[in-house]
């Protein structure tokens, strides 16, 4: 889950790889922010020096203004997100081994074994951490090789668990150098410097051009260029790319935080996702399919894979793929999916939801339903991030960066990507007419206005949550799609106001929830469409009834011109009319806002939630 960076740039020391280092470290402070540390070698015949704080960023920056550092060839940077050890100064990254500082993503699981291995030979440990078993290691490496290079790669190979670990030592001043397994790490490669980091906004706004790095590889950066090898240090590829962003599309833009932000840019999401998925005939197309569409054809069953607000896309996905496709989906949590021994075979496509293509359970269940013989295919928002490397199709979301830690744009988008998967599917197997197809397509372009629609009438939702600031519970319902609207709608409200919530499918009320409602509790109610099942509507109609004759306040979802809610609600926040299966494009966004600005009132960091990371790299 951490933040790393690192630079190596022109032979005199100047103050740019510090700048640089913490200018990324600053975009991927949603990475993990219990603490904060850089290291730096001074120059030619120079030294390291190292500054590390508790607590977000900013203290880093505090602590660098009081006790500056000197002039530098080479630093790297670590924003931390706790595993082994308290969060605090002496546990924050950098750890120093003599002259060695590493920094590190992941868990190193036989650390306990390799501790007790380097304390019998003389070592002397700091911290808790994991990592400084890591630092110990390299620097014994390091004295019987004297190539950094190499004595990475011989750590990487005795290291077992997850990471992405960064070096630099006193001796070689224009040398970084990472190893990556199952862990995130790229290269930026620019004119006289080079880059690494956990992703490419570490580094965007100074170079888009990328190197792609795969598993277990050793990664050596000088002001030249990147020399990749395996772990063994025999030449290895690396794909070049060109990233499509720039560095304002990570930058607030006048908003208050990167979640209003994020919230406001899903119009555009959606868009973008939508773009390029019809050929010239007008049949819809895939990013990059590597699977046969013979195979697609077979396919008698569907599993989608995905952990928190990504396994509520693919709760949606099921309604509408199973609707278009008739092919029966399972939704698993990544997390239980591979220890549970799951029924996937060669006729199974598992399609793994991802936004930042490094989610360590989804990743895992992706290997192990590759080993059972099905196809995989990622919904992803990162290129060049491993579970789209490792999957045999890939369907990228092209929301943008998202950096509040909450997800709101990427949910939108991987909702859209499952829609154009479904009907991709549809178009292949023949279960739609292509005019059906075309139809329903069309009206998911029309979505986007609609998004801003909603967005644009968001001032009563916020004026609720401010009226709320006090609430102390909060739950969600909904059927159909909006059921897992309401589990969403739960989860934002958790992850960024810390109270309690809880999201129900509507007809579980009277199976035990509704002795939750009492006099005052709050309920969200996602309504369907009256144009839809009418029954279904009529049914949630009662289910508002029913909590409302017992106290509670209610607070409705429902679309333009539903006047049969109006006498059972306290509040109607519409959405404009849609299909019943493209509805939760719509009528998540004012949970979004009313989580938002709850958390915001309450006076809470919205992009920074407590003890959450933004992209969840180890199990």
């Amino acid at each position: 889950m951490c933040g790393i960076v690192g630079y190596v740039g022109a032979q005199q020391p100047s103050s740019r790889p510090l700048d640089v280092v913490m200018e990324g470290l600053r975009r991927l402070e949603y990475r993990g922010y219990d603490s904060a540390g850089v290291a730096v070698v001074t120059g030619p015949g120079g030294e390291l020096a190292t500054a590390k704080k508790a607590g977000k960023l900013v203290n880093l920056v505090d602590e660098l203004a009081a006790h500056p550092l000197p002039a530098a060839t080479a630093a790297i940077g670590h924003t931390r997100w706790a595993t082994h050890g308290a969060p605090n100064d002496v546990n924050a990254h950098p750890h120093v081994a003599g002259p060695i500082a590493v920094i590190h993503n992941g868990i190193v699981e036989n650390f306990a074994v390799l501790k007790a291995e380097l304390t019998a030979a003389g070592a002397t440990f700091l911290s808790e951490t994991d990592t400084e078993v890591a630092a110990h290691l390299l620097a014994r490496e390091y004295a019987d090789c004297h190539d950094l290079s190499t004595a990475m790669c011989a750590v990487a190979r005795r290291l077992r668990g997850t990471f992405t670990l960064l070096a630099v030592h006193a001796d070689v001043p224009d040398v970084v150098v990472g190893a990556r397994h199952d862990s995130p790490l790229v290269v930026g490669i620019g004119v006289g410097e080079t880059f690494l980091g956990s992703d490419v906004a570490a580094f965007i706004a100074h170079t888009r051009e990328a190197l792609e790095l795969g598993q277990d590889q050793v990664v050596t950066i000088t002001p030249d260029g990147a020399t990749v090898t395996d772990f063994d240090g025999e030449p290895a590829a690396a794909r070049r790319f060109t990233v499509d962003w720039d560095a304002a599309a990570a930058e607030k833009g006048g908003f208050a935080s990167f979640m209003d932000k994020e919230i406001h840019d899903q119009p555009q999401a959606v868009t973008d996702t939508l773009l390029g998925r019809t050929d010239i005939a007008g049949h819809l197309v895939l990013d990059d399919l590597r699977i046969d569409e013979s195979v697609l054809r077979s396919v008698d069953k569907i599993v989608v894979i995905a952990c928190g607000t990504a396994a509520y896309a693919g709760h949606v996905a099921k309604y509408a793929i199973e609707h278009w496709c008739r092919i029966p989906v399972e939704v698993e949590l990544a997390h239980e999916f591979r220890y549970r021994d799951p029924v996937v075979n060669e006729r199974t496509l598992v399609v793994a939801i991802s936004q930042s293509g490094e989610t360590m359970d989804t990743l895992m269940a992706v290997r192990h339903a590759r080993e059972q013989g099905a196809k995989v295919l990622a919904i992803c928002n990162t290129h060049g991030s491993t579970i789209p490397r490792e999957s045999d199709a890939v369907l990228y979301t092209h929301a943008g960066p998202e950096i509040a830690v909450a997800s709101t744009k990427a949910f939108l988008a991987q909702i859209t990507a499952t829609y154009v998967l479904g009907l991709y599917l549809a178009q292949l197997r023949g279960n739609l007419f292509p005019d059906e197809i075309t139809e329903i397509f069309d009206q998911l372009r029309a979505m986007p206005d609609k998004i801003q629609i909603v967005l644009d009438r968001s001032d009563e939702v916020r004026k609720t949550a401010q009226d709320m600031v006090d609430t102390t519970s909060v739950l969600f319902l909904g059927r159909h799609v909006g059921f897992p609207v309401a589990l969403e709608g739960a989860l934002k409200l958790k992850e960024l106001a810390y109270i309690h919530a809880e999201g129900f499918a509507a007809g579980e009320l009277k199976h035990g929830p509704i002795a939750l409602i009492e006099e005052g509790q709050a309920a969200f109610v996602i309504v369907p469409s009256p144009r839809g099942r009418h029954s279904l509507h009529s049914k949630v109609i009662s289910n508002i009834q029913e909590i409302r004759a017992r106290g509670a306040r209610t607070l409705v979802i429902a679309e333009d011109g539903d006047d049969a809610v109006a006498p059972f609600a306290d509040v109607v926040f519409s959405v404009p009319r849609c299909p019943t299966l493209l509805a939760p494009l719509l009528t998540v966004v004012p949970l979004q806002i009313f989580a938002c600005e709850l958390a915001t009132v309450r006076g809470l960091d919205v992009d920074q939630p407590r003890n959450l990371a933004k992209s969840v790299t180890v199990e």
